[in-house]
Formats: C-alpha cells, structure tokens, sequence
C-alpha cells in the first residue's frame, strides 16, 4: 500500500480547466469565498434555489449525530423535478431520451413525465400507499423506474430501490426491514442480447408468507412468460390507463423520509440508509450544476450508474431533474450489440457531459481505443468518475482517448450515506491532478486525522472524516439507530467517520485510498465480506469460509474467498467441481455481482492464537505480495498449505 501511495503523490501532471469554461471560473471561484465567510448561509442560499411551499426560517438544527435541515420548511421533492421547469415554460425540455438494448428508443419531454408521474401517485394512492408507506422498486434502466421513484416522492411514500441483479433472499430482506406494502417490478428487461426476468426473482421474494406486500404492479417489457397472482399482481399499463390524469401535489416537512437506500456493512446485515427531502436534494443539485459546469438550456448529460445504486438517485433522478437536465437513460450493457454502442449513443445524442465509473473506463482500456475511433465525440466537454478511486493511468486514457486531450476529468468522492458529492474538482475552475479528489466541495468540511482523531499534516495519510454536518447527510439506518451511531459517530464523537482511509498532498489535496474495514468495492458497488461468507458457509458442502477483495485492473476490487470443505464433500468432488459449486452459489444466493472471482479450496485458513482470521495475510496471498510479520499465527505451516494451492 505504502509504495502504491508514495507513487501517487508523486504524480506531477497538472491540467488547468479549458479555455471553453474560462465563462464560469469566477462564479464557481466565488463559490469557495462564500462557503467559508457563512456556510449556514452559503447553504441557505443553494436551498432557495428550491420551490418552497412554506419557506424555511431556520437553516440547520444540529444535536450529533442528528441533523435537521431547513426543518420547518415544506416542500414537494417532485413537484421541485418536475412541475415547476413545465410552470416556468420548459415543459418541452427533453427530461429522458432513453434506449433500449434491442436499439428501441423513448424520448420523453419534462411535460411528459409530469403527466406520468401524476397518473402513477393516482395509482400508487389507488392501491393503498399513503405518505410513509414503503414502496419496493425492483426495476432495471427503464423511464418507469424514474417515474416510480418521482411518483412516490410526489405522495410522500419512501421508495427502496433494489438493484436488478439481487437474488429473491436479498430482495425479500429489504422489504421486510424496510416494511414495504408494494413492489413495482417488470417482467423482464433486456441484457446480453436476452430477456433477464425480473419478476420471478420477485415471485419467488414473496413466496414465503410474513411479509407485509399487498400489490405487485408491472411493467411490461421483456414478453416472456411470468406468473401472475389475481388480486395481488397488476399491469402497470392497464393501472394507468384508468387512472385520472390530475394530481394535486401536496407539500411535506423538508425532513421528511425520501428514500431508503441498503448498503453493506462489516456485519452480513445491510444497512437501510435513511435519506430525506429538502436538504438531499438542495445538495445533489447544487453539486450536479457545480460541478459539471451544467448548462440546463444546452447540455446533454449521461450517467451510466444503475438506478439501483445512490448515484442513479442523486445524479439520474434527483440532481438532474431538479436541474430540468435533459439526459441520456441506457438499457443494458455496453458491449452490446457492439462495444461501439457507448460511443455511438454519445455522438447520436450530442451528450456534453458523461458520468461513469473506473470500472467501466478500464474495461474500455481494455477492449482497445480502436472501438472509440468510428464515433464523434467532440460533444463532450465534461468527463466525471465515480464509485471508487481511479487511477492515474485511466485518468489520463479517459481524459485523452475519450476527451479528446482538453476534457477535463471530475473525480468524485462520495457515498450512500453521504447522499451527494463531497470531493471533487469544479470543472470550471480546478486545476486537476490525474488520480487526486482534490478537496471538499463548497460548503463541506474533510479533514483526515489519525487513529487518535488528530489532524494530519500535508503530505501525510489517515482516515477520512467530515468534521460538519452536511445538508444530503443520512438521517439514520432504517429501524436501527443505535448502529447509526456506532457505525459511523463512536470513533469521533461529532465527526462523521466515512470509513475511507485518505492522504493529504504538499498542496493539501485529498487522494483516496479505499476502504479501511471489512468491505469490499467491486465495481463501485459496495460488498460485506461478512455477507459472502455467510453465503458460502450456508452451502451444505463448506466447513469454514473468509473472504477478501484483491485489486483487480477492471473491477478495482474483485471477490476472493478461501473456504475449506467438509470432509465428505472434500472427498466426492474435485477442486474444481467445489469451485464452481460455491461460485454458482453465491451468485444465487446475492447477485451475480458478489460471485467469486476465485475460490481456493484450503485446507485451513491463518488464523491468531485468539482465533481470529488474519485476512491481511490472505489478502496479501491473493494479490501475490510477501507477507511481512506472520509471528502472531498459531499455526506457521497454514500459509506455506495455502500457498501451495495457489500455484
């Protein structure tokens, strides 16, 4: 770690911002000043930039680890996304032009999807769901999954959003923890050339009575053949054929619950992470304007996140829309049918501003520039990455292959539970280093500190903390408070610790450095170690498992587990055979996004006197680097035995 560090601060590379954004620099310079002159009012500010209903008086109450923003203000998050751009005389605006993987294509208009969202809350209110209720969207990159998750902010019910590649037990635990009473799913929805079906997974979720679901609605897409359930399951067409086109928005506190989004943590249970309204979405859209250089009358922006994850919420859904953003929606994968396809959407669309992940940008690095070379991508004059840290070598290919040279690369650092973007350069005034975050946006306060809480000097490391409360911050884990304030409060007190270990440059810039607990990042999705190894002793076939997460050149991180075999199985099948088994099996049981790289059959893991599994050292037999102090194991030969299994 210390040589990967060492040779990241010694990245000299420095690009200044385009002559093309010259125009912003002293409005986004300006920014920084007024953040640190009054930064309650800095906020206050970027919150009446919002459509108030009863207008705020009072900007922050803060009892840690407990915020409040603009608390006795109320307001109506989609009425901010959606109805005021068409009052303002924009409802032309393109709000989606969405396609599909097959090549069908939507366009839809901010007029359009006012009109949908306001038939979708009449269904949502027709069967049953009032403000408060949970509402489950298990839907992939469709415009119904935005409509879904406005409709419900319009009523005031809490969305859960799930991701579209999450197995029936995972799907089944977030709608009973959050308590939900309806799913919105489809049938199925294109992927790889196929329909992947969706709605079995949820057929097969409710199966087992308990839970509290009294509606399935869904959307038709895929065709194929689903189960249907009379009385429980109904077609999101036919619903909202017959609803009413009219929908009186009504206002909520701007504390109130907007989403709840699970995330994993160090135990096997993820964490329902509490999102509300006002301050959640004063931040996204503030930083999805800043940052960006967003240009809401001209720019074309596409973010290739899954609505699933946080950064399809804030910077598909929220940010953008209540920017009257017009942006590209993709169904899919990007090698499909060509690896040319991303490409080819960009010069179609004239997309100005593209927002993806590191993963995606070394797969391309991979696949070769020769697939960008039949496209114009002169469009783009904003490049952003988000997920994970990226580093310089595909910083540099981003900036130069897809950017032309001169586009400058916005490295965003940020998280579930942050709910908007923390770090980041302003593409308009930053002077950007390949590889570096680069320093809190306006208004946010980041320090990094040592174990005991003190700051660290420049050019030295540490742990990441934010030292001030901040508008998007989570409001708490659903159900849990207490683990709120264990997870991220106890080690600091007042200071929020985002478990990210971080270094300061000599010029005071951040660098991340990835997570400093048990969880891993694979492809920018978050994933427990505790979560897979459950998975893998739930297997009739494992005696004992432990996980870790290897540096990966395309996924950043990749899944390793080293598991031993019960004995009987150790004699019925092969290495090979039980690899694949629990491969299969964690795939099923979490989501093909969890499946192992690669599992070692050993035949004990390293473990302390005490009894504790040393993943440091399996971590270091993984990525194939020496092991360094190994006196504290009980048992020396254990590593020589996994070794050797490695070869």
């Amino acid at each position: 770690m210390s040589d990967r560090i060492d040779h990241l601060l010694n990245e000299t590379r420095r690009f200044a911002p385009p002559e093309a954004l010259a125009g912003a620099s002293a409005t986004s310079a300006a920014l920084y000043e007024r953040a640190r002159e009054d930064r309650l009012g800095f906020w206050a500010e970027q919150a009446r930039e919002l459509q108030w209903a009863t207008p705020f008086t009072e900007v922050l109450d803060w009892e840690p680890p407990h915020a409040r923003w603009f608390h006795d203000g109320t307001l109506n998050v989609a009425v901010n996304c959606l109805d005021r751009h068409v009052e303002a005389g924009h409802g032309d605006r393109v709000a989606l032009r969405w396609e599909g993987e097959p090549g069908d294509r939507r366009t839809l208009t901010y007029a359009d999807m006012t009109a949908e969202v306001k038939r979708l809350a009449n269904v949502l209110t027709s069967l049953g769901v009032r403000a408060g209720d949970r509402v489950a969207i298990y839907l992939p990159m469709l415009p119904e999954a935005v409509a879904a998750m406005l409709a419900c902010a319009r009523i005031g019910a809490v969305h859960t959003a799930v991701f579209g590649g999450f197995s029936p037990s995972n799907l089944r635990g977030r709608i009973d923890d959050a308590g939900a009473t309806l799913v919105i799913t489809t049938d199925g929805a294109w992927r790889k050339g196929k329909v992947f079906p969706l709605k079995p997974t949820v057929d097969e979720a409710l199966r087992e009575p308990g839970h509290g679901v009294t509606n399935v609605l869904v959307v038709r897409r895929g065709e194929n053949e689903i189960e249907w359930t009379p009385g429980r399951d109904v077609w999101y067409h036919d619903a909202m054929a017959a609803a009413d086109a009219e929908h009186e928005a009504e206002a909520f506190p701007a504390e109130h619950p907007l989403f709840i989004l699970y995330t994993s943590g160090t135990t096997g249970k993820p964490k329902g992470i509490l999102h509300t309204s006002a301050g959640y979405l004063t931040q996204t859209a503030f930083t999805h304007r800043h940052v960006f250089d967003l240009k809401p009358e001209s720019d074309v922006y596409w973010c290739t996140a899954d609505i699933g994850w946080v950064t399809g919420h804030s910077y598909i859904v929220y940010g953008p829309m209540a920017n009257g953003t017009t942006q590209v929606m993709h169904e899919g994968t990007f090698d499909t049918p060509t690896p040319e396809r991303p490409w080819q959407i960009i010069e179609r669309y004239g997309v100005t501003v593209f927002y993806t992940a590191p993963t995606a940008i070394r797969t391309f690095m991979k696949l070769g520039r020769q697939h960008t070379q039949s496209s114009d991508l002169s469009s783009l004059r904003v490049l952003g990455t988000v997920g994970e840290p990226i580093n310089p070598e595909a910083w540099m290919w981003y900036r130069e292959v897809i950017g032309g040279g001169t586009t400058p690369v916005m490295d965003t650092w940020w998280q579930t539970e942050t709910g908007a973007i923390m770090i980041s350069g302003l593409a308009s005034v930053t002077t950007l280093k390949p590889g570096s975050a680069q320093v809190p946006i306006p208004g946010i306060d980041i320090d990094v500190v040592d174990e005991q809480g003190e700051p660290v000097g420049d050019g030295d490391g540490g742990l990441l903390v934010v030292t001030s409360p901040w508008p998007s911050m989570l409001r708490t884990i659903w159900g849990d408070d207490d683990r709120y304030r264990e997870t991220y409060w106890q080690k600091f007190g007042d200071r929020y610790f985002a478990g990210d270990g971080a270094r300061k440059d000599d010029d005071g810039e951040i660098w991340l450095l990835g997570r400093v607990d048990d969880v891993m990042n694979v492809s920018g999705h978050r994933l427990s170690t505790a979560e897979i190894e459950s998975s893998l002793v739930a297997h009739e076939s494992t005696a004992e498992a432990a996980v870790v997460g290897a540096s990966d050149e395309t996924t950043g991180q990749a899944v390793v587990a080293f598991v031993i075999l019960k004995q009987r199985f150790a004699d019925e099948l092969t290495v090979e055979e039980s690899e694949a088994v629990l491969r299969k099996h964690v795939a099923a049981e979490i989501g093909a996004i969890a499946r192992p790289r690669q599992v070692f059959i050993v035949p004990d893991l390293p473990k302390t006197r005490s009894g504790k599994i040393m993943r440091r050292l399996l971590r270091d037999l993984a990525e194939g680097r020496d092991l360094g102090d190994t006196t504290t194991l009980a048992d020396q030969t254990v590593v020589d035995a996994i070794r050797s299994q490695l070869r």
